[in-house]
């Protein structure tokens, strides 16, 4: 497989998703060119038992302040992830994931407060696996509440893998944990094969 490195108008769909299917993912680089990553340790957030949802946040979803809807608005949500001082979200990696949205691949869960987006996360999904990418809030806790609407979403689906690429504290709050590359892979040949749907 050949990953193009200088900036193309678009990445294609099928290059994308066959790099996805092989634990590869893209980020913008500074210079405007394109890096393909396959991080060791991964991150991952299991779907099961250890999924945990942090104490406060429980009383923040009993309130139920959000109304959250899934694949509205999925390139305001893109918009919303890049809006910070350094981002890996290029006008490039925008299109490229609109398409892929288009296409039936791309999918969003958001946080609408009064008519106004005030949080949400995007990611692609194939097969039984979700790849997260980006989350963002205007609003306390409105991602947090976008990330457990998409557990509930993926369990009741079927998925078996919910990958973060990375993990971050903020992320390990809620179980996330670090898988060897090998160990993701093998994960991974088996959930991309899952006939699910989001």
């Amino acid at each position: 497989m050949k990953f193009p490195h200088e900036k193309p108008e678009l990445l294609p769909p099928d290059l994308l998703l066959n790099a996805y299917a092989e634990g590869i993912f893209p980020m913008a680089m500074e210079s405007g060119e394109i890096g393909w990553f396959s991080p060791d340790p991964r991150g991952i957030i299991p779907l099961d038992a250890r999924f945990h949802i942090p104490h406060g946040l429980k009383r923040t979803l009993r309130k139920a302040p959000f109304e959250i809807r899934f694949d509205t608005s999925f390139r305001e949500v893109m918009q919303g992830c890049a809006e910070r001082k350094m981002t890996w979200i290029s006008g490039l990696i925008v299109a490229s994931y609109g398409r892929l949205f288009d296409l039936g691949f791309g999918h969003s869960v958001e946080a609408w407060q009064e008519g106004r987006l005030v949080g949400g996360l995007y990611g692609i999904a194939i097969g039984g696996v979700f790849f997260g990418e980006s989350m963002f809030s205007r609003v306390t806790d409105a991602s947090k509440v976008c990330l457990v609407a998409l557990v509930e979403r993926l369990r009741a689906s079927g998925f078996t893998l919910l990958d973060t690429q990375w993990t971050t504290q903020h992320l390990e709050t809620f179980g996330a944990e670090e898988i060897s590359r090998r160990e993701y892979l093998k994960l991974l040949r088996h959930s991309v094969g899952l006939a699910v749907a989001f």
